[in-house]
């Protein structure tokens, strides 16, 4: 068996791709849908697209040309990856991604679990839990772009998708995997389309991840991927599935774009670690050209330091709201986002070959930026977090989403992980 990864957003790609390698699974990770055709020797390959907030039928069009490319390469065993909160408007795009992909595979049932438990997401009774919070009740009540005002996993599924759903709960999972087994086999012949799973610990991924093993399409979270991969990896690749990631190269550079509340706190330790430098939006916008070349010295001036230097667009939210009345919201951001494209190909062109990034956006950027399309993924910093080394260049990333990781990742991705 192999398994196919379709992820909605590319942090969220490496978070599972790691988990599956914790738990195994030698995976490789692509970014976007590869134009090659060239064998892959990994028992799982993931693919990160760019599918969440975009219209419906784009992110459609996008999972399938996905899909197909992945069973050109032999996969039978499929996972849509989304976010452990559930991102995704009454429209869509879970719902509709998940009909496309079991009309495509001819399935009529698959499940869906969004639990991370050891990052505080659970489901009990059908219902979404973020820490002690409902969903509906967490910040992402306020999410900007898929604003989660509803917990409840059937509604939320059924809103958006064609199909029936229900809940198989926390009691059921405590039963075992027969148990669990039985229960989906009933429920298909009642006609039920998505079968919501709890999960409040992880071996309730455990028996999720064995029950599931010959199911052709699964949906959730990250979470899910340990049951899955425990079930299908042997010792052999246990031992052997990080190594192909570990991190090479002598010179390293910490890249910090999101403003997350973590990244604050993250950036606010590391500040008094290691060299640090400030990012200014009105730089920025005058010189982007000049001004990376004026940080690139800057780096390279403090190299010999023992832990990298660090550059940082990060800001607390009251910083952050003057700086958007300032000069704009799209505007900053793009005009950050660009220099920090800047700078990471000039320090690559100057030998950097470690590169620590903080944002989503940013890991995006500067992935695009090195030239990156395709990593083995290694040793993880924190959960969902990983070293990645590129497949065809003497790279070695470490991307993080914006509210992962503790106080002391930056230095800890450098210290317990040497090159």
């Amino acid at each position: 068996m192999r398994l196919g990864v379709i992820a909605d957003d590319f942090t969220g790609a490496t978070d599972i791709a790691s988990f599956l390698v914790q738990n195994g699974l030698p995976t490789i990770q692509f970014n976007g849908v590869p134009q090659s055709h060239d064998d892959v020797s990994a028992q799982a390959i993931v693919i990160s697209l760019k599918s969440r907030s975009c219209p419906a039928q784009q992110a459609i069009d996008q999972s399938l040309a996905a899909l197909a490319w992945l069973q050109q390469q032999g996969c039978d065993r499929f996972y849509f990856k989304y976010c452990s909160t559930f991102d995704s408007t009454e429209h869509g795009n879970i719902g509709p991604v998940t009909d496309a992909l079991l009309a495509a595979l001819g399935e009529t049932q698959t499940v869906i679990s969004p639990s991370l438990p050891v990052n505080g997401r659970t489901v009990y009774q059908g219902y979404l839990f973020v820490a002690d919070q409902l969903l509906s009740e967490s910040g992402m009540r306020h999410h900007p772009v898929t604003p989660m005002t509803d917990s409840n996993l059937v509604r939320l599924m059924t809103r958006q998708a064609k199909g029936q759903a229900a809940v198989i709960n926390a009691a059921q999972l405590d039963k075992g995997v027969e148990a669990v087994r039985e229960q989906l086999g009933e429920l298909k012949a009642q006609g039920i389309n998505y079968v919501v799973l709890d999960a409040l610990n992880e071996q309730h991924l455990l028996t999720q991840g064995e029950a599931l093993k010959e199911t052709v399409l699964v949906t959730g979270g990250s979470g899910l991927a340990i049951g899955i991969a425990r079930a299908w990896a042997t010792q052999q690749q246990n031992s052997d599935a990080e190594q192909a990631g570990r991190p090479q190269g002598e010179c390293a550079v910490v890249i910090s774009g999101s403003c997350s509340q973590m990244t604050n706190r993250q950036v606010q330790a590391y500040r008094q670690q290691a060299p640090s430098h400030e990012v200014l939006v009105e730089r920025c916008l005058d010189d982007a050209q000049g001004y990376a070349q004026e940080l690139c010295d800057w780096v390279a001036a403090h190299n010999q330091q023992p832990l990298a230097p660090l550059l940082f667009a990060t800001a607390d939210a009251q910083q952050l709201q003057a700086i958007q009345q300032q000069y704009g919201a799209a505007r900053s951001s793009e005009a950050v986002e660009h220099l920090f494209a800047a700078v990471t190909r000039e320090l690559k062109s100057r030998g950097w070959q470690r590169f620590i990034v903080a944002g989503g956006e940013t890991s995006g950027v500067v992935a695009q930026s090195l030239g990156v399309t395709a990593f083995h993924i290694g040793p993880m910093i924190s959960p969902g977090v990983p070293w990645v080394r590129d497949i065809q260049q003497p790279l070695s990333l470490a991307l993080k989403s914006g509210n992962f990781g503790d106080e002391q990742f930056f230095a800890r991705a450098q210290t317990e992980f040497s090159a």
